[in-house]
C-alpha cells in the first residue's frame, strides 16, 4: 500500500483504505477500482491524499492504533452529540463515554505503535477526523507521561471535545470579547454536564493557551495551564499543521514535526512536545521518499525509538521483473531521507 497525492491517482488503481463520512458511514470502500468519476468526486469533496494498493507492496500493512470499528462508532456518537447541541438539546455524554472506553482499550493494546494519521479527510468529515486525531495523540502522550486510567479517560474526552464550542452560535474567535472565543464557549457547554469532570471542561477551555502567556482566551502562562490542556494543545497544533481548512496549511509530517520543535518551550510545553515526538511517525508507512543515495522507495516499516529512521523498500526494474531491496535507516547511519515524493 502507498500514499499517493490525489492529483497523481490514476483510473484503474485500487483504493487501499476505506473513506468514511462524518457520520461514520462508508463513502468508498477499500478494494474498489477507482474511476475518473470517483477521483473527480473525491477531489471535489476535498480529498488530497489516498491509499492505493500496489502489488509491489502488498505485504505492507499500516498499523492502526484505533480500530476502524471504534473510529466509526465514535464518529457516529460525535455526530449525534453535535446534532443535539445544534438543536439546543442535551447530548448523551454517557454513550460517548462508553465509546471512549473502547478507544482506550484499543490504544492500550497498541501503545507501542507509532501514530500515523491515516484517515482520509473530506470537507464533510474533517471536524470529526480532527477531533479523533487529537484525542488519539493526546492519549498516547498521556500514557508516556504516566497518567492513570481515570486521568487518561478525562484527557480523552476533553481532547475529543476540545472544539465543541464552535457549535455555539455565540462563538466568534475574531471578537474582542474573550468569552465568545470557542474555547470559552466549549467550557460553558461542558461544565454544565454534571456527569463530566470539570477538568474535561478545562481541557477545552485552555487548549489555545500558550506557555509564553500569549494564547487565548485568557492569556494564561505555562504555570497556570492544566497538563491536559498542554497535551491537547500539542496534538491540536500538529493536526492543524497537517491539514487546516481555515488557513489552507498542509504540511507533511516531517515538516510539521520540525515546526513543532521550533514552538517547544515558547508556544507549546517543552516536555509535552518531547513526549509527542516519541509517539508519532515522522515518515508514515506508505510514504514515497528519495534517499541521499539518489534512490527512491517507499517507507515499509517503523522503529518505535527512532521515528525519523524508518525502513525503506527500493524497487528497481530489470528487464521483465522487479527487484526489491530494503534499507533500514536505523542501521545505515550515513543514508538519509532527502525528500518526500507525492
Amino acid at each position: 500500500m502507498r500514499i499517493v497525492d490525489i492529483d497523481s491517482v490514476e483510473p484503474g488503481q485500487i483504493l487501499g483504505k476505506t473513506i468514511f463520512s462524518a457520520a461514520g458511514a462508508v463513502l468508498l470502500a477499500e478494494g474498489v477500482q477507482l474511476t475518473v468519476f470517483m477521483i473527480t468526486t473525491l477531489r471535489r469533496l476535498g480529498v488530497t491524499m489516498l491509499y492505493i494498493k500496489d502489488p509491489r507492496f502488498e505485504d505492507v500493512e499500516i498499523a492502526e492504533v484505533v480500530s476502524e470499528e471504534n473510529k466509526r462508532l465514535i464518529m457516529q456518537k460525535m455526530g449525534e452529540m453535535m446534532e443535539a447541541i445544534r438543536s439546543g438539546k442535551q447530548f448523551d455524554s454517557r454513550a460517548l463515554s462508553i465509546s471512549i472506553d473502547r478507544l482506550l482499550d484499543d490504544i492500550m493494546q497498541n501503545k507501542e505503535v507509532l501514530v500515523q494519521l491515516t484517515d482520509i479527510r473530506t470537507h464533510d468529515n474533517e471536524a470529526f477526523v480532527h477531533a479523533l486525531n487529537v484525542c488519539t495523540m493526546s492519549v498516547m502522550m498521556g500514557i508516556n507521561m504516566g497518567l492513570n486510567q481515570i486521568q487518561l479517560k478525562e484527557l480523552a474526552i476533553g481532547a475529543l471535545l476540545h472544539d465543541i464550542g464552535k457549535l455555539d452560535p455565540e462563538a466568534a474567535d475574531d471578537s474582542d470579547d474573550p468569552k465568545r472565543h470557542h474555547a470559552w464557549r466549549g467550557f460553558e457547554i461542558l461544565k454544565s454536564k454534571q456527569e463530566l469532570s470539570l477538568l474535561i471542561a478545562h481541557t477545552a477551555f485552555q487548549h489555545h493557551e500558550q506557555v509564553d502567556g500569549q494564547g487565548l482566551p485568557r492569556k494564561l502562562d505555562g504555570a497556570h495551564i492544566h497538563p491536559y490542556a498542554k497535551i491537547s494543545a500539542v496534538a491540536n497544533t500538529y493536526d492543524r499543521l497537517l491539514y487546516d481548512p481555515a488557513t489552507g496549511i498542509r504540511m507533511l509530517p516531517h515538516e510539521a514535526c520540525e515546526y513543532m520543535m521550533a514552538l517547544a518551550g515558547i508556544k507549546l510545553d517543552l516536555n509535552t512536545v518531547i513526549q509527542f515526538l516519541r509517539t508519532v511517525s515522522v515518515y508514515p508507512t506508505g510514504t514515497s521518499v528519495r534517499l541521499s543515495t539518489h534512490e527512491t522507495g517507499v517507507v515499509v516499516g517503523q522503529h518505535r525509538g527512532l521515528p525519523g529512521r524508518p525502513i525503506v523498500r527500493i524497487i528497481s526494474k530489470d528487464a521483465d521483473y522487479y527487484e526489491a531491496k530494503e534499507i533500514d535507516l536505523a542501521r545505515e547511519a550515513t543514508v538519509f531521507i532527502e525528500s518526500v515524493l507525492s
